[in-house]
């Protein structure tokens, strides 16, 4: 997908959510564990899902561990998922975020695993062994890297904050080197909304580049924050809510209450969005 296009639909839609597929087995509503013989009840969650929240999100970002961890039918359930985005909902984009940061032959492996075998848009990615491990992922006509850049977690302070002898912290030399690699039309950068106090520098190093905010909802973040100090003319944000959405109801109302909890988010964006 084009920055052109996720433009397009942001401001058609009136809204920059991107909703987490992050389902916990464990945590699934226990109606659908008493599926025997069908779909795999994963599968049958995030259809449900994506069907309530579709007409309110312009993006979905599977996060791999929740797949991965339920070993190769989480795999097939992680294809089914994104082959059902693709075709029932074509004009979302979608994240694999893996957190890949691998260099030279295994990173093209990566980035050849998620943009041909899996036809994701974009990937999220560790920058700590440099340009080798993103590069691959930039070779891909219209696909995104997402370099991790300041995170939301609390012990981001231990490396990602620590200021050189230039006082210039760790998230801002990432911030400042690999915009050098890409461009604001094939990178973006993940920055928590935890941390919205530093989105105003962040903007002042990218000051165009796209940004996906995790952190708005069961971890605390702001979104009128995350609006105020990191919005562009054209939004240039993407902001992710997952438990919040997938596990606003744990009953047979699930899907109901997903969509209305992403309706809700929608609406507050909206508001916020440039004229």
């Amino acid at each position: 997908m084009t920055r052109k296009e996720l433009v397009s639909n942001i401001f058609r839609k009136g809204s920059f959510l991107c909703t987490g597929l992050d389902p916990d087995i464990k945590k699934l509503p226990p109606h659908l564990l008493e599926n025997k013989g069908g779909e795999h009840p994963v599968l049958v969650f995030n259809k449900a899902i994506i069907d309530a929240t579709a007409p309110y999100c312009v993006a979905y970002k599977p996060n791999l561990a929740f797949y991965e961890s339920l070993g190769a039918e989480g795999v097939k359930v992680l294809e089914d998922t994104v082959k059902y985005i693709r075709e029932n909902y074509p004009d979302q984009f979608v994240i694999a975020d893996a957190k890949r940061g691998d260099i030279g032959n295994t990173a093209a492996m990566y980035a050849r695993s998620f943009y041909e075998a899996m036809d994701f848009d974009a990937v999220t990615l560790a920058p700590y062994m440099g340009a080798d491990s993103v590069r691959p992922f930039l070779e891909y006509k219209d696909k995104w890297a997402v370099i991790l850049a300041l995170t939301s977690n609390k012990s981001a302070t231990d490396f990602e904050t620590v200021a050189d002898a230039k006082g210039e912290a760790m998230y801002e030399r990432v911030l400042r080197v690999s915009s050098e690699w890409g461009s604001d039309a094939d990178t973006m950068y993940v920055v928590g909304a935890t941390q919205a106090s530093h989105l105003e520098t962040v903007r002042k190093i990218v000051p165009s580049h796209f940004l996906l905010v995790p952190g708005v909802g069961a971890q605390g973040g702001s979104l009128e924050e995350v609006a105020r100090y990191g919005m562009t003319p054209d939004c240039g944000l993407l902001v992710n809510s997952s438990r919040g959405i997938i596990y606003a109801s744990s009953g047979e109302d699930y899907a109901e209450a997903a969509g209305a909890a992403a309706r809700k988010l929608a609406e507050e964006m909206k508001a916020l969005l440039p004229a």
